[in-house]
């Protein structure tokens, strides 16, 4: 039998849900919906037929239910890997783990877990509210430096074309790259436009955005633009993508971040109704889900 997991390591609340996201494993379903915003999980969850559970901890709120006959589970992130860090760990402790014995499950179950959320378009011809496939997710946050993982011959050659591109001397944690995996077929057939997604530490500076205060870099987004991988461009970047790809990869869960884009940083636009076109996003993205076998 295995060796228990202490309790420091798997910590518990009194009713046996998971530390932070306070959810037992029949509180959730197998298709989850992520978004950064605890506000965007009430407009994913009114499209439902009806919702079985409602919870909220801190940033994290969750709601299940059933749209067209598939139970889904909405739950908000938060912003930032550090965050996508915890709620992917827990996930995983509710689909993998047996909590009272605190052993892993000998049969392991994968999630299929879909972000829904914003970012910023990085190329002239992607405008405001136009809806972006992620490929594949380059992080400069670090996250994944401190997992071992296994990087396949696309997210080398990916990562290592990044850091020629795009040389930080050093200034940056070490990037990385890895891809999605939750098959985009149905969303690339339907619109969304495929690209390479950044992901980054923070808003302001990370993003390249200059208020008061100079930067380390200062062609940040001039770079990003004009990086190239075998003709693939960065098309966006925002805030957990690369993380949800990376850990999704190491704890053997399918992964895919769909976002809106809000604001493109080579035109200066900015959405004029970000709302209305979140709500066709979630719409369009639940009429996908709904066929996930």
């Amino acid at each position: 039998m295995p060796r228990p997991f202490p309790e420091s390591d798997l910590i518990l609340n009194s009713r046996g849900s998971i530390y932070h996201l306070d959810l037992r494993p029949e509180e959730i379903a197998d298709i989850i919906l992520v978004g950064g915003d605890p506000g965007r999980i009430k407009k994913i969850s009114r499209f439902f037929d009806r919702i079985e559970f409602k919870n909220q901890k801190r940033e994290f709120v969750t709601h299940t239910g059933y749209y067209k006959g598939k139970r889904i589970t909405a739950l908000s992130t938060g912003i930032g890997p550090d965050n996508i860090d915890i709620v992917f760990n827990e996930l995983d402790a509710l689909a993998n783990i047996d909590l009272q014995k605190r052993i892993p499950k000998p049969n392991h179950k994968t999630l299929k877990i879909i972000r829904i959320g914003t970012s910023g378009s990085l190329q002239e011809n992607i405008p405001p509210d136009s809806f972006v496939f992620s490929t594949h997710g380059i992080g400069q946050d670090g996250l994944l430096n401190f997992y071992k993982i296994k990087y396949n011959g696309n997210e080398k050659s990916l990562c290592n074309a990044f850091i020629k591109q795009f040389p930080t001397k050093g200034i940056f944690a070490r990037p990385y790259a890895v891809e999605a995996t939750l098959d985009g077929t149905s969303f690339l057939s339907n619109g969304f436009i495929p690209g390479i997604t950044v992901t980054c530490g923070g808003f302001y500076g990370p993003q390249g955005r200059i208020l008061r205060y100079q930067l380390t870099l200062v062609d940040f987004i001039k770079k990003m633009n004009g990086f190239n991988w075998r003709d693939h461009k960065i098309t966006n970047f925002e805030m957990e993508t690369s993380a949800m790809y990376g850990l999704g990869k190491i704890l053997g869960h399918k992964t895919c971040t769909v976002t809106a884009i809000v604001a493109n940083r080579i035109s200066g636009e900015v959405t004029k109704n970000g709302s209305k076109a979140m709500d066709e996003l979630i719409y369009r993205v639940l009429e996908n889900v709904k066929d996930l076998s």
